[in-house]
């Protein structure tokens, strides 16, 4: 399987590495499992790794860590890693499957990603898990390789009430005509400026200012537990 050599493998039992990507229409024509179980140990092993990474940042608190977590490992995230490591390319899918896109189809390469680290896990162990993890899904994390907030300003919400402060989004420049205009908006916290949005919309612009503070945590300019307490 190329897969073997694109991220270094040498599988001890392959068949494990087959049933990863077995999806349930396929699993039900041949007669085979599907990755349902596998799957089921992955979110386990990810959810590991994941809490380990946030842990050692020291960037955050118990109750950020464990807000973070949950968008690093939800649906939307493990898609995009799906994707970009092109797990989706080796699913094995009924006719029907195949035919609609499940290809490509949200639910079904997500659930790819935990079924080939709970394959890893089972096949070499949590060190090797581990190794995969911080070679290639880390980096999509810290590069930004992977835009998964789907509502930057309810993430930055969480934030703050974990910290019981005030929040307020301020239009601070509004530039252009009536029917074209452009807003640049400045959030900030308890009075402190986090960060800056420019968009056509205020509430684009809300946006783009709270994925600016939220980034900015991200890559440790901002110390959320210092600054918020």
């Amino acid at each position: 399987m190329e897969l073997f050599d694109k991220f270094g493998i040498i599988p001890n039992d392959v068949s494990l590495y087959d049933t990863a990507f077995c999806h349930t229409s396929y699993a039900n024509e041949a007669r085979t499992k599907s990755y349902e179980r596998l799957e089921f140990l992955g979110d386990a092993v990810l959810e590991l790794l994941m809490s380990e990474y946030l842990f050692k940042s020291n960037k955050y608190n118990e109750g950020e860590m464990t807000k973070i977590r949950a968008h690093y490992v939800c649906e939307t995230a493990l898609y995009e890693y799906s994707l970009k490591l092109g797990l989706n390319e080796y699913l094995k899918l009924g006719k029907g499957e195949s035919n609609t896109g499940g290809k490509y189809r949200k639910a079904i390469v997500s659930d790819i990603f935990e079924s080939f680290l709970g394959a890893l896990y089972l096949d070499q162990g949590l060190e090797a898990a581990s190794k995969f993890f911080k070679e290639n899904v880390i980096p999509l994390i810290e590069n930004h390789e992977v835009d998964f907030f789907n509502d930057y300003k309810s993430v930055l919400q969480e934030f703050v009430q974990t910290g019981k402060r005030s929040l307020e989004y301020k239009v601070i420049d509004e530039t252009g005509p009536a029917h074209n205009k452009n807003f640049t908006v400045e959030v900030s916290i308890d009075g402190i400026v986090y960060g800056i949005g420019n968009s056509n919309s205020k509430k684009s612009a809300e946006q783009q200012a709270a994925k600016d503070a939220l980034s900015k945590a991200q890559k440790g300019s901002i110390s959320w537990e210092e600054r918020m307490k």
